[in-house]
């Protein structure tokens, strides 16, 4: 959402921005990255785990911001537990919503879970959807929603990878120290190592699926002497001991090759997605961000309601059986002109525009 934030800043549009309270370690650099001052924090009393808890105090605060506040529309982005009770309470006080990256569907409601069923919900109470593809429009189309309240715009995600990634070349080229000491060695040596970035975490690969995958990369940094992983591991423990265990017991000359890492920041994440070979991840926005990074990815799922990537060839869905992973990895790595085609694959998501395009049909329809 930063790069709409700060178009909609620049037109003196009034523009409040909203923290839900949850992951602030992460996000601080992110605000500090896109010169974002979050306008209201809302605080979550969490005693339990459960999205029915976290939803219950997500709508219970909003309610009471927006009560407050009285805002002309609330805007909610992608399909999170945030985005839905976003919408909820708007609706609840009679406020427009619009949703950015609006129409993504697999026609699965448990893959990806909760999330699926979190966007086809936001659409019901949605005022304006704006649609990163033609496909995603259509399937709101599909779903019978009024076609003049959906916009073909892009995906605003590839104006935040865009705009970020311009922002860290000038800070590295001035010397800035903003990646971790551990990425910081891999960007000053191994330039003649392969890199494979994989990030896993949702829950319908937390029973089997991450520990496939983690198999498979202990098979293929065996097979593939020149090849480097860098994984980011996810902080919840179902994630995280999993991982853990399964590279734990690995050949030591094997584990100078990899690099388990805490969640990256997003500056040093899109610094290892511009350095890979190749990324695979179960994330949708990476998906789009490889794209954006001419960065060929391999999608640990049984579905993605990001078709359009597979459709141009630069990505492949691998799901999560090991030796499809390997097989899939090992190919490419032996054929360099089918990796090239993948890296020369059009973006399907957005050419960098997305957030004027929304600013215009809100400033028009808003009357601002």
């Amino acid at each position: 959402m930063a790069p709409l934030f700060a178009e909609l800043r620049r037109r003196a549009m009034p523009i409040a921005w909203v923290h839900t309270g949850q992951h602030r370690e992460m996000s601080d650099s992110l605000y500090r990255l896109f010169d974002i001052v979050p306008d209201h924090t809302v605080t979550l009393l969490r005693t339990r785990s459960g999205l029915a808890h976290l939803n219950a105090e997500l709508l219970d605060g909003l309610s009471m911001l927006y009560e407050a506040v009285r805002p002309q529309a609330v805007l909610v982005h992608g399909d999170t537990t945030s985005t839905l009770a976003s919408a909820q309470a708007a609706f609840y006080n009679g406020v427009p919503i619009g949703h950015i990256e609006a129409g993504l569907r697999t026609g699965n409601a448990r893959e990806p879970f909760p999330e699926e069923k979190n966007r086809e919900l936001t659409a019901r109470l949605a005022r304006w959807h704006f649609a990163p593809t033609p496909g995603a429009a259509a399937n709101l189309v599909r779903e019978g929603l009024e076609k003049r309240d959906i916009h073909l715009v892009g995906n605003t995600g590839i104006d935040a990878a865009l705009t970020a990634r311009t922002k860290l070349d000038a800070l590295l080229g001035l010397g800035h120290r903003v990646l971790p000491e551990r990425i910081e060695a891999l960007r000053h040596g191994g330039d003649h190592f392969r890199v494979i970035l994989v990030t896993a975490h949702r829950r319908e690969n937390w029973d089997g699926g991450i520990a496939r995958t983690a198999q498979a990369m202990v098979r293929l940094l065996i097979e593939h002497e020149d090849l480097t992983v860098v994984w980011p591991v996810h902080g919840n423990p179902a994630i995280s001991e999993t991982v853990h265990r399964v590279f734990r017991d690995m050949p030591t000359l094997l584990q100078t090759r990899l690099c388990l890492t805490s969640p990256l920041d997003y500056p040093t994440l899109l610094w290892c997605l511009g350095r890979s070979t190749l990324v695979m991840t179960d994330s949708g926005g990476i998906q789009e961000e490889g794209a954006a990074l001419s960065v060929p990815v391999l999608v640990l799922r049984n579905a993605t309601e990001r078709p359009e990537l597979i459709a141009v060839g630069g990505g492949i869905l691998v799901g999560t059986d090991e030796d499809r992973i390997v097989a899939v990895v090992s190919r490419l790595l032996g054929d360099g002109p089918a990796l090239a085609r993948m890296r020369d694959a059009i973006n399907p998501f957005g050419d960098g525009r997305t957030s004027a395009r929304i600013a215009d049909v809100l400033q028009r329809d808003l009357g601002l």
